[in-house]
């Protein structure tokens, strides 16, 4: 069985941006097999979209599946995992939030993903290992957002100090510190 691994872009992203491109390259030499799927944001960014786009990859889901996500792609595997009958290996969650934040275009376009009762049992059920990144000066994500998901998933938060939103924007073109985890598993 493949080791697989999928990195899920956030609201007006795509798959080239960030630390992404650089991320698929170092597993795919590490012998994965990375898919990073462009979901449309903003126009056309609700749940049922995203999970169409997704659709065309379910079946490389298994006990070995990875999952990286960032910012509102955090709560879009939360959203998978949650649905899924098959559990995954590890979710690495970085600068995300599963509920409403401080800024009202980003509330409606992230609506459909955040603004539900998340079922913790069965997504935990779906995931062996969950591990969040979280920056101490992300603009977008207060960091306490990530201290609730943590506290929802009984994990603790790895902050990483002067990162920002970890894009481009606050130097991640890398992201060292992930690669060495998923890497560690």
């Amino acid at each position: 069985m493949s080791k697989t691994v999928f990195i899920i872009h956030g609201a007006y992203g795509n798959a080239e941006e960030n630390w992404f491109p650089w991320l698929r390259g170092e597993l795919e030499k590490n012998g994965y097999q990375v898919f990073v799927p462009n979901f449309p944001t903003p126009d056309g960014q609700t749940l049922e979209n995203w999970t169409k786009v997704f659709g065309e990859y379910g079946f490389y889901l298994n006990e070995e599946t990875i999952f990286v996500g960032h910012s509102i792609a955090v709560a879009f595997i939360l959203n998978v995992l949650e649905k899924e009958q098959k559990p995954v290996k590890a979710c690495f969650l970085v600068a995300g939030f599963v509920d409403f934040l401080d800024d009202n275009e980003l509330n409606s376009m992230n609506k459909s993903f955040t603004d539900k009762e998340f079922d913790w049992g069965k997504i935990k059920n779906n995931c062996n290992d969950f591990r969040i990144y979280h920056s101490d000066n992300d603009p977008y994500v207060p960091l306490a957002k990530a201290e609730g998901l943590a506290e929802n998933l009984g994990v603790k938060i790895k902050t990483v100090s002067g990162a920002g939103h970890f894009n481009r924007a606050t130097g991640y073109d890398r992201f060292e510190l992930l690669l060495k985890d998923i890497l560690a598993l």
